[in-house]
């Protein structure tokens, strides 16, 4: 008589395990300062229900969330409550920036609007448009679902390489230079990923 498993048990690794768990059951921290807002609390209304995906848990506390969706423009005064906020965040953790403005400043070119939340804090996940549809944020967040399954370990091994930028190049060595030159804001650090050679 041969012994098999039987029919309720299924082998697998840890990490495809912790994986599956992990992009199944996202917490978004929502930061929405304009526009990209409205769109993002579209999501979750009964036309569009990202609980579908089980993304529907927005909590509020950021020691809560694992997913930081950063909706609409950041200026300068805030984002050193911005970089608090991921900073509280327990690992492991990931970032939407949706937007035009939280990508790249948008429209508002101007010393006092972040030209891109990138340059201060790591992001996964870019969604274009201004502002974008909600159908968007939901394919991003789908995404960043396979990418978690795709890349996660139960460790957090995969965030040992989260010092390289995937994003738009950083600031050059001399927009560094004159950054650290000019007088500091109080709290704010600039996310200087080291060059890859």
């Amino acid at each position: 008589m041969a012994v098999g498993l039987p029919e309720n048990v299924f082998l697998t690794r840890l990490d495809a395990a912790a994986n599956w768990a992990r992009k199944n059951s996202l917490w978004p921290m929502p930061f929405a300062t304009a526009c990209c807002g409205i769109e993002l609390m579209a999501t979750a209304s009964s036309r569009h229900d990202i609980a579908r995906f089980g993304a529907e848990v927005m909590r509020f506390s950021p020691r809560q969330c694992d997913l930081l969706i950063v909706a609409g423009r950041v200026v300068m005064k805030m984002l050193p409550v911005l970089q608090r906020i991921w900073l509280q965040m327990p690992e492991p953790k990931w970032c939407i920036s949706m937007g035009a403005c939280a990508c790249t400043g948008g429209v508002f070119d101007t010393y006092a609007v972040v030209q891109g939340i990138d340059r201060f804090i790591p992001v996964d996940m870019y969604v274009p448009g201004c502002p974008p549809r909600p159908e968007q944020l939901i394919a991003a967040v789908i995404e960043m679902q396979e990418k978690i399954e795709r890349t996660g370990t139960l460790n957090g091994r995969e965030f040992v390489v989260r010092t390289k930028p995937t994003g738009p190049p950083p600031f050059d060595v001399d927009e560094l230079r004159r950054r650290r030159e000019a007088v500091p804001v109080e709290g704010l650090e600039i996310y200087d990923p080291p060059r890859v050679q």
